[in-house]
């Protein structure tokens, strides 16, 4: 099972069945790339520095996608950190494009797979991928029952040729990764889910039970930020600010739940990182955890 133990950035987590251990805080790359995660960054210079900050930090867990950008989000992870530092796990995903017109595409035939693969191989300076997720792309980014043995094949497959060490899934049913974990390992799933969005935690509990990691996009509420006063009124008891409690909820909740906020400014980095020394006491959390029940989330 896992190794979690209480340590800096949340204690440790060893993916099951694999050699890979890493921070439970990780960072999430997503905002590197140019306003609505297309283009290059905004402040180039900024975004290395974020990187780079991250990883002195202790961060060691960096989740990424080729699509964002397209290629702008690895090629800058590449020019940042590489030589990469040992005990650096970064994480991708594939099933999707980005044409000119800025949309999100599904990219999921056996071709595309492959070339998703390669372009972050090539954009990432790898010779393997640690951990790629294939990514499925629902209508609205919400989720959607259907078969996904297809896609997972052709990844299964992409690891037995030395291009992929491990396989998650992201954006997925409890039957998909049912159907996934009949073709090959499963070692991590990656949903939205945060304080208020809390339909994954009958997942959430299963994973768990077999040392699956959980990772969380949208901790915070994504592109509509979390908003509640009742999460407002505890940071403040606390002195902390809402969306540090809010990811401490989430390395509380579980532990196999490995978090990835993202951001592009080194300050609001350090601010992330320093929610993984703060201790909700039990009182907090059950003040949280009504937050979903009783629909009290303003999202702007």
């Amino acid at each position: 099972m896992q190794n979690s133990e209480e340590t800096s950035l949340g204690g440790r987590f060893t993916f099951f069945g694999t050699s890979l251990a890493v921070k439970r805080m990780g960072y999430g790359a997503m905002q590197l790339a140019g306003p609505g995660v297309y283009g290059p960054p905004k402040d180039p210079a900024g975004a290395i520095a974020v990187l780079r900050a991250a990883v002195e930090a202790g961060v060691n867990h960096i989740d990424t996608a080729d699509f964002y950008g397209p290629h702008t989000t690895n090629q800058v992870i590449r020019q940042a950190l590489q030589p990469y530092p040992p005990g650096l796990v970064i994480v991708t995903k594939i099933g999707a494009i980005r044409p000119l017109d800025t949309s999100w595409q599904r990219a999921i035939s056996a071709d595309d797979l492959t070339a998703a693969v390669r372009d972050n191989l090539r954009n990432l300076g790898l010779d393997v991928l640690d951990v790629v997720n294939y990514r499925v792309m629902g209508s609205g980014h919400g989720v959607e029952e259907g078969s996904i043995g297809e896609q997972v094949a052709v990844l299964a497959d992409l690891a037995a040729k030395g291009l992929i060490r491990h396989i998650g899934l992201s954006n997925v049913t409890p039957a998909q990764v049912a159907e996934a974990q009949t073709i090959t390992d499963i070692v991590c799933v990656q949903n939205q889910y945060n304080i208020a969005s809390r339909e994954d935690d009958v997942l959430i509990d299963d994973l768990a039970q077999k040392g699956i990691a959980y990772v969380p996009f949208f901790p915070l509420g994504g592109f509509t930020p979390l908003q509640s006063s009742t999460l407002s009124a505890v940071a403040e008891r606390l002195g902390a600010t809402p969306m540090q409690v809010a990811l401490a909820w989430l390395l509380q909740r579980s532990p196999n739940i490995l978090v990835i906020p993202g951001t592009s400014a080194v300050a609001h980095l350090r601010e992330n990182l320093a929610a993984s020394h703060l201790t909700l006491p039990p009182q907090a959390v059950a003040e949280l955890n009504g937050i979903a029940a009783s629909g009290a989330v303003a999202q702007h």
